[in-house]
């Protein structure tokens, strides 16, 4: 079997599919995005492309060498996620030609269903009331949540207590049987963590989300110890390589994103070497089906999983374009009781609306993030 095309669709509200073709009739999907940047990683898709042609899609771990280190320069979000994109569509064919889900590849189950958690905001406390009843109602087990937004470089007790009201509200929706995580997103300096981690520890946060900047992890390890709340981290770190030292400082929790940190080959990886840690698998993905697929075959496989993100609903999409808009069939990624069971079809196991997804890319996007400042102009991070 030889790969005979790569494909790449920028398909609303924010994403990057990647259909890969073989000369066998096997077609395989990935997601290689870096949202805001969709139409760097699908050039870099085409450089990719050039070695693959020809080339037989089951030796994954080659290919994944090839790439990751074939061109002398090495790493990045545009790269690692053009990878990953790639690497989820070699793992959907081998599936589909070995006639088994990518989690028996992986070496089999180890549970009937992984637990995620929703998105619902938390910008206003009485729309995150809301949003958390109606997530609560529809069997929700756990949310996550924005700590705050912008925020001051030290700040003032006003900006502490208000982060500290939205959790509140949070945790007074939820009731003591349901988790809450917060989200930092990178928007608070080491003084601002130190600050805020130990007001809101009372209210029992499952985890604190990227409470510094990547760029800031060799810093991580004097948060942990001033924190009895765990730190996770990861969403913008791309490999075992940038994860060792967040794990070396103490995080308990490790966030890799299946479509950034080379795609299910190299999160697997990470897994096994946050597990050595005592460190859990909270995969990051705001993102679409193909990505939300890839992450759960490594859920139902991986010993350390705690919880998985997922995007229905979240702000970023629209009734049009949701998380389940470009599948042909919803069934295996139904969310009951706060869980997605675990399917046994074929490679991913999901089916794409090669149709729909056409139709959106012929729209296209060109989605970026919005770029904060500081009332002093100067730049904020978002």
């Amino acid at each position: 079997m030889k790969i005979d095309r790569i494909e790449t669709f920028l398909v609303p509200p924010r994403w990057l599919f990647c259909r890969v073709s073989t000369d066998e009739g096997i077609v395989g999907w990935g997601e290689p995005v870096v949202e805001g940047r969709a139409e760097v990683v699908r050039a870099a898709i085409d450089v990719f492309a050039e070695y693959l042609i020809g080339e037989d899609p089951l030796r994954i771990e080659h290919h994944w060498q090839i790439l990751t280190k074939g061109g002398f320069y090495r790493g990045g979000p545009i790269l690692s996620s053009a990878v990953a994109g790639i690497d989820q569509a070699l793992w959907d064919i081998a599936g589909q030609a070995y006639g088994a889900p990518v989690h028996a590849l992986l070496g089999g189950p180890l549970r009937d269903r992984a637990r995620v958690y929703a998105w619902v905001g938390g910008d206003e406390p009485a729309e995150l009331t809301d949003a958390i009843a109606a997530h609560v109602e529809a069997g929700m087990t756990a949310v996550k949540m924005n700590a705050s937004g912008r925020l001051s470089p030290v700040p003032t007790a006003a900006e502490v207590n208000d982060v500290v009201r939205r959790v509140s509200a949070a945790r007074e929706a939820l009731g003591d049987d349901r988790d809450v995580a917060i989200d930092l997103h990178g928007r608070a300096s080491l003084p601002a963590a130190r600050m805020i981690l130990p007001a809101v520890a009372p209210l029992r946060p499952m985890l604190v989300e990227e409470p510094l900047v990547p760029e800031q992890t060799h810093l991580l390890g004097d948060l942990v110890r001033c924190s009895p709340v765990p730190v996770a981290t990861g969403e913008r770190l791309y490999d075992r390589a940038g994860f060792l030292p967040a794990l070396q400082a103490g995080v308990s929790v490790v966030q890799p994103d299946l479509s950034h940190a080379g795609g299910i080959s190299e999160v697997r990886r990470i897994a096994a070497l946050a597990e050595t840690f005592g460190a859990l698998l909270a995969p990051h993905c705001p993102l679409g089906p193909i990505a939300l697929a890839a992450s759960l075959h490594v859920a139902f496989a991986t010993p350390n999983f705690l919880i998985q993100e997922q995007s229905m609903g979240i702000h970023y999409h629209s009734a049009e374009a949701d998380l389940l808009s470009y599948v042909a069939d919803p069934a295996p990624l139904q969310i009951v009781d706060g869980h997605i069971a675990r399917w046994d079809r074929p490679g991913l196991g999901i089916t794409i609306d090669e149709a729909a997804v056409r139709r959106a890319d012929a729209a296209g996007h060109a989605w970026r993030n919005p770029v904060w400042r500081h009332e002093d102009g100067s730049f904020a991070e978002w």
